[in-house]
């Protein structure tokens, strides 16, 4: 039987790429883009990504959504009251413009593991894991 082994992409429906863009500026700055091209554009994070697709057409998700890692979860909520971008949820939640909902949970805290490599390629090499994180790790057989 095949194995699941990761995600490589996220895609997202909006309504306009160069306003969604923008967006995701708003919150992490300067984007690094694998490409743009036709109704697409794609941010870079490090060995994955987000494609962005122009053409959004239905209602605000209800539940659906994916966790967006990131490396400092705290900064991000700052960011989001700052703009006025409302959030929800038991841990940090919010919607982009198109009703696209985001759950923010930060790489310390979760199994989620990027190499060393990609790790220093992004310049977060100092980036390390919880204990809670490890012992979920470690009881898995990842990690030391």
């Amino acid at each position: 039987m095949p194995k699941l082994v990761g995600m490589n992409h996220i895609a997202l429906e909006v309504g306009d790429l160069d306003e969604a863009l923008d967006f995701w500026r708003s919150i992490f700055g300067d984007l690094e883009l694998r490409g743009r091209g036709g109704n697409m554009a794609f941010i870079d994070m490090g060995d994955q990504f987000i494609a962005l697709a122009a053409g959004r057409t239905q209602p605000p998700d209800r539940e659906r959504h994916f966790g967006l890692v990131v490396d400092d979860k705290e900064a991000v909520r700052a960011r989001l009251k700052e703009l006025g971008v409302p959030t929800s949820g038991r841990g940090l939640d919010f919607r982009d413009p198109w009703g696209n909902l985001i759950q923010v949970v930060d790489y310390r805290d979760v199994q989620f593991t990027k190499t060393d490599e990609v790790l220093r390629a992004m310049d977060l090499e100092s980036l390390e894991k919880s204990n809670r994180a490890l012992e979920e790790l470690r009881a898995k057989g990842i990690g030391t």
